[in-house]
């Protein structure tokens, strides 16, 4: 697995690459030497966000835990990560490696969860601006808001992050 470390507002040292490196060594039964892992470390104040997303084979694995020491928050990341797979892993056994799934003895045995849509919904996808779809998605008081961009012609997606502020799903290329 290609493995790239970014640093944002801190300095990542050699003893934390290798941990990184020799831990996410460990996902390589899943996906390989063609996956992709990127890992990013962010500092602020008295936090430290690490975020970890791996693509392989157009499908997108991704975790981020915030703790005050990044080395705890990259081993709870690895976690998350690693029961996203094992929870699903009969629907991800044509995805991924399936003779990886054989051996799981650290991980109990997690009942396979049912995809249920439990209600479906129709309305029109209106042009607008991202600054209107903001103001429409809290109107309706809603985490999310469908539209069409009207400076780009495409479908849209506006969220609510976390943090507070706004984050805008575009249509375009896979990195892969």
């Amino acid at each position: 697995m290609k493995v790239i470390i970014t640093a944002r507002k801190t300095i990542v040292k050699d003893s934390f690459k290798e941990k990184v490196e020799k831990r996410l060594a460990k996902f390589d039964r899943f996906f390989g030497e063609e996956a992709t892992a990127n890992v990013t470390v962010t500092h602020e104040g008295d936090r430290e966000i690490v975020e970890v997303t791996i693509k392989f084979k157009g499908m997108t694995y991704r975790a981020e835990r915030t703790t005050e020491d990044r080395a705890i928050s990259f081993d709870a990341v690895c976690d998350v990560l690693m029961k996203q797979i094992v929870k699903n892993k009969k629907k991800l056994d044509k995805k991924v490696k399936s003779e990886a799934f054989v051996d799981l003895h650290d991980f109990a045995d997690e009942p396979e969860e049912e995809y249920k849509i439990v209600k479906s919904k129709k309305y029109s996808i209106r042009p607008m601006t991202a600054e209107d779809a903001i103001l429409n998605m809290n109107l309706i008081d809603h985490q999310f808001f469908i539209f069409n961009n009207a400076e780009t012609g495409k479908v849209n997606l506006i969220y609510r992050r976390n943090d507070g502020n706004y984050g805008l799903i575009e249509p375009g290329e896979d990195e892969e």
